[in-house]
């Protein structure tokens, strides 16, 4: 890391806590670690949903109306 830590205040579930330590022990990873790899991951699912959404802009929009009787049109309702 090239830039300093930011230190911030996480409040966590009781349960999903002790289960972060234990993590953290077995893995021998620091918790701030398992923390900044989950949010890494979960902005990196961001940014790939955001890149399919506009992939998909150019696409026509079905309303929710027209979905339900395309679907009974073909037997599936």
């Amino acid at each position: 890391m090239g830039e300093a830590s930011k230190r911030s205040t996480i409040y966590f579930d009781p349960q999903l806590h002790a289960a972060l330590r234990l993590r953290a022990a077995h893995s021998q990873c620091s918790v701030s670690a398992i923390v900044n790899e989950a949010v890494r991951a979960a902005l990196a699912e961001d940014q790939e949903d955001l890149a399919a959404f506009q992939q998909r802009a150019t696409e026509p929009t079905l309303s929710y109306e027209e979905l339900l009787n395309d679907l009974q049109a073909h037997g599936k309702l």
